[in-house]
């Protein structure tokens, strides 16, 4: 259970930090990684929604047996993420630097899979 929490833990503290920096760098990215966001919108919203994620992470965190049940819903916004950036970098739509933090959650989405195998249910 120890290996769950930490890995929730770190997954969601992490999952915050990128999510503050996000909230702040809508102009750098247009700076620095044309063109421009077309659609703000979309931008915030995906923030907003990881965000909550994140706090999700973190609760799974402090009761990973009680939450074990949220395991796959976790696992899948992972790969799911991971797997639609890798289709956009094939396709040469995202660039290699992305491919790092998709790495990052490759790693947190292989975390979670061990975790779900190593906690056990609860007894009911």
């Amino acid at each position: 259970m120890r290996f769950a929490r930490r890995s929730f833990l770190v997954a969601g503290i992490w999952g915050l930090l990128i999510c503050a920096v996000s909230l702040v760098s809508e102009s750098w990215i247009a700076r620095n990684a044309p063109p421009a966001l077309n659609h703000v919108e979309y931008y915030y919203g995906f923030i907003a929604v990881t965000l909550a994620w994140q706090v999700l992470f973190l609760l799974v965190a402090r009761d990973p047996v009680r939450l074990r049940p949220v395991m796959p819903a976790a696992m899948l916004e992972k790969f799911g993420y991971t797997s639609a950036m890798a289709v956009l970098y094939a396709s040469g739509r995202i660039s290699a630097p992305v491919l790092v933090f998709v790495g990052i959650d490759v790693g947190f989405g292989i975390c979670f899979v061990l975790a779900y195998i190593y906690t056990k249910a609860p007894d009911q």
